[in-house]
């Protein structure tokens, strides 16, 4: 654990708040020459160069950059994939990112890959000089996260999350509530029962081409190529396996946590005891594609996950909660934020004018802005890493939990289980050769 996690204080937290180039990720991962200390950032004026590291269906979403930003190229281990984008946008296109960042015009860069796939790109991307904007969840285990922030720091970044629901109306409204104690002294706080990820066993498919289907596996241990793998959301979709994910727990659970952190004023922080029901989760395997509802039944049935924080506020993960936001219940009332959305019982709650709230938090509605806004101020954004990490820890927190199957106890402080040499073991997962992290970023 590096100092920077042992020194973490709330003191010092709130102080901080078409060319194509067809190299293989299989190449020892070094970064190219030139690429390391980069400038600290475009002057107020300039146009921001942006680069998109994985070209599929989020990437393109995150497209409709502010009028400032100009993207430059993308880079996408589906070599086919990267060409059609970069066709449509008129910019260079890479099969290994490194290639990309290697270029000069690229200021920052949109990280919107699979989950196995976040961390190293965002710290080879930092190392290179390029603020960085990484999907949500943060991290795929708890030890990527801190060396995310690490590298961040070190380097001087401007490190968005894609946290978007910290800069939508509804929720940023919901959570005032919250801290206005319209609801009273919070005691719990009920979200959705968010399933872990099973794994797979697929007989394999033909590799399409154009696709490196080795470095697409990275870190993990490559298994045979299938579509229903390589989909985000499929039957059942890379984001429900557990190699490549934490399943709907870092999925829309990222979401859910991290309005919970965000309305209880705790960001800086974590619970400190974890629990579950129903013992061991055991492995579910399918040899065959099917629907997702039936794996993610098998990995969240009677296996509720209870959080509990110094302060005594106990979150509960139930099936009626909501998605992507939480029920916050209080000695006066529940307060209920939804996507994007909020109400109250008593309904008078939520219909308390503005003017009578004393407001606490940032005003911002467009999240790609706020980054573009602070990479020129150099400020950190509404979503910084260390919210992000903060938040994913917590969805981490859950499927530990849950494959454990015992109560554990959690310092916020060191970021491990005291004394809990099982427990500790899940932080961080196996990294074949090349694709470790470095021991020092």
């Amino acid at each position: 654990m590096t100092n920077t996690a042992k020194q973490l204080s709330r003191r010092r937290f709130l102080q901080g708040t078409a060319s194509l180039a067809t190299g293989s990720l299989a190449l020892p991962l070094f970064l190219p020459a030139g690429v390391l200390a980069g400038p600290a950032g475009p002057g107020a004026n300039d146009r921001i160069g942006i680069g998109y590291i994985g070209a599929g269906r989020r990437a393109n979403q995150l497209m409709g950059l502010p009028p400032e930003g100009s993207i430059v190229a993308v880079a996408d281990v589906d070599r086919s994939r990267a060409e059609a984008v970069a066709a449509r946008r008129q910019c260079n296109a890479y099969q290994d990112y490194r290639r990309l960042l290697d270029e000069k015009a690229v200021d920052a860069v949109f990280v919107a890959t699979p989950d196995h796939w976040h961390a190293l790109p965002s710290i080879h991307a930092c190392q290179a000089g390029k603020d960085v904007y990484l999907e949500k969840p943060l991290s795929l285990t708890i030890r990527e996260g801190r060396q995310l922030v690490t590298a961040a720091r070190k380097y001087g970044r401007v490190f968005q999350t894609g946290s978007q629901r910290r800069s939508m109306s509804g929720h940023r409204r919901g959570c005032e509530l919250v801290r206005n104690g319209l609801a009273g002294k919070i005691h719990t706080v009920v979200i959705l029962n968010y399933p872990s990820p099973w794994e797979c066993r697929f007989s394999g498919q033909s590799v399409p081409d154009g696709l490196d289907w080795d470095a697409w596996c990275g870190m993990t241990e490559p298994v045979p190529y299938h579509a229903d793998i390589f989909v985000q959301r499929s039957n059942p979709g890379w984001l429900s396996l557990r190699p490549y994910s934490g399943g709907e727990m870092t999925g829309t659970g990222a979401h859910g946590f991290d309005q919970i952190q965000w309305a209880l004023d705790l960001d800086h922080t974590g619970p400190v005891e974890i629990w579950t029901e129903g013992g061991p989760l055991e492995p579910v395997v399918y040899e065959s594609p099917e629907s997702r509802a039936r794996g993610d039944r098998l990995c969240s049935a009677d296996r509720r996950v209870r959080m509990k924080y110094a302060n005594g506020i106990t979150i509960r993960l139930e099936d009626n909660g909501p998605a992507a936001g939480g029920e916050f219940i209080g000695d006066l009332g529940k307060i209920r934020i939804g996507n994007n959305t909020v109400d109250s019982n008593p309904v008078e709650l939520s219909q308390t004018p503005a003017d009578q709230l004393k407001l606490r938090l940032p005003s911002i509605d467009d999240h790609i802005k706020n980054w573009f806004d602070c990479i020129k101020s150099r400020e950190r954004p509404i979503a910084d890493v260390e919210i992000g990490h903060r938040s994913a820890i917590l969805c981490h927190l859950g499927n530990i939990a849950r494959w454990v199957g015992r109560p554990l106890r959690w310092d916020p402080e060191s970021e491990t289980f005291p004394g809990d040499e099982q427990a500790n073991a899940y932080l961080d997962r196996p990294r074949r050769k090349p694709y470790e992290l470095p021991d020092r970023v």
